[in-house]
């Protein structure tokens, strides 16, 4: 029996890293001479006090929900993507290729392929580290992680040589066509007497993430293959017994990962730039990690991790640029959050379970 209940793994431990982390930031701002109070009015302010605000915040957390969602669904498989960023960089190319060269002639359409272009590519270049794991035994952390690294060398190769248009200086493609323009919130939701959304880059893709949150759900727990993903991850010998095949999962589970990731490159490379630029995916693979720790490998969890980190990631822009604190310091703040709801889980989680175990045996004594 689990000494935590499951409210408390879900809601406490993350609840209780935010504010460790929270604690520790205040005190690095008041360190550097600024006044926290003031530092974290302006982050909530600029994060959520405005339509503006709340575009980019939802326009960040769309990235992570879709890379969040990639690792999630692998480790459920008992396998580590780390490759999250490679993925999505080759899916954006699958985007590119797709609005440059297929003649769609409507958003709706476009979107359609383009998530079977992102998706595809993206499965692709995740295919390849699962194959090697799966028939050669090579650790998909070591493969992963070294995909990114060709992906951005491949990327760099074609932006600057056969993908630039004639005459550009900079490494990105030609801007797509007006007809594959994902619509905005401020298209959506503004009016000539109420303009929301000014500026903000957030698009439809936002739904598009929600969607694949409810869907890696469906899969994961209402399926016969989300229950096989979940036995391999739990016992390789004991869903070897019951007949699953540790290849086919390590396959299917790592395509579903690298198209998840792969789907990122609609809301950055279509709905945002319109083009593919290179460093486009800005480290959003590997803050899906935190993501899914955060939110413990759950869609729902991931949802309102990515939200949160959304929130650092316009907020912490804010104090960039309207505070004298070193966009370094904002990166650190960002790092603390990771470092307590992420990878020091335990040095919360074993204090709660000993006073979880006293209260339950001081309530069986009474």
């Amino acid at each position: 029996m689990d000494v935590l209940p499951r409210w408390a793994d879900i809601v406490l431990i993350p609840l209780i890293g935010l504010i460790l982390a929270a604690v520790l930031s205040a005190l690095m701002i008041i360190a550097s001479g600024q006044d926290a109070g003031e530092a974290i009015k302006l982050m909530v302010q600029g994060a959520l006090g405005s339509t503006n605000g709340w575009g980019y915040t939802l326009y960040y957390a769309t990235n992570f929900m879709f890379t969040g969602l990639a690792v999630a669904v692998a480790f459920h498989a008992r396998m580590f993507n780390i490759g999250g960023e490679g993925q999505a960089m080759l899916g954006g190319l699958g985007v590119a290729l797709c609005c440059l060269y297929l003649p769609l002639p409507h958003w709706t359409i476009a979107l359609v392929v383009a998530i079977i272009g992102a998706g595809l590519f993206g499965a692709i270049w995740a295919a390849i580290p699962a194959y090697l794991q799966a028939k050669r035994g090579s650790h998909i952390v070591i493969t992963t992680i070294m995909f990114n690294f060709i992906a951005a060398a491949l990327l760099n190769y074609l932006l600057v040589g056969a993908l630039k248009p004639a005459g550009a200086m900079d490494p990105a493609t030609a801007r797509f066509p007006e007809a594959v323009h994902l619509p905005t919130f401020q298209d959506m939701f503004s009016t000539a007497d109420n303009p929301l959304f000014r500026g903000a880059p957030a698009n439809v893709t936002f739904f598009v993430a929600v969607a694949a949150c409810f869907a890696v759900w469906f899969l994961i727990w209402r399926t016969r293959l989300g229950y096989e993903i979940r036995a391999y991850g739990e016992s390789e010998s004991a869903a070897k017994y019951a007949g699953i095949s540790p290849t086919k999962i390590i396959m299917i589970a790592m395509i579903i990962s690298g198209a998840l990731a792969g789907c990122m490159a609609i809301n950055n490379v279509m709905g945002e730039a319109e083009r593919l630029v290179l460093n486009s995916v800005e480290g959003a693979g590997f803050i899906g990690i935190a993501v899914a720790l955060m939110g413990r490998n759950h869609p729902f969890g991931i949802f309102v991790a990515a939200l949160l980190f959304g929130f650092l990631y316009q907020g912490g822009a804010e104090l960039g640029l309207w505070t004298s604190i070193p966009r370094e310091l904002v990166t650190v703040i960002q790092a603390l959050v990771i470092l307590f709801t992420g990878a020091l889980d335990n040095m919360i989680r074993m204090p709660l379970e000993k006073l979880f175990l006293a209260l339950r045996k001081k309530g069986a004594t009474a």
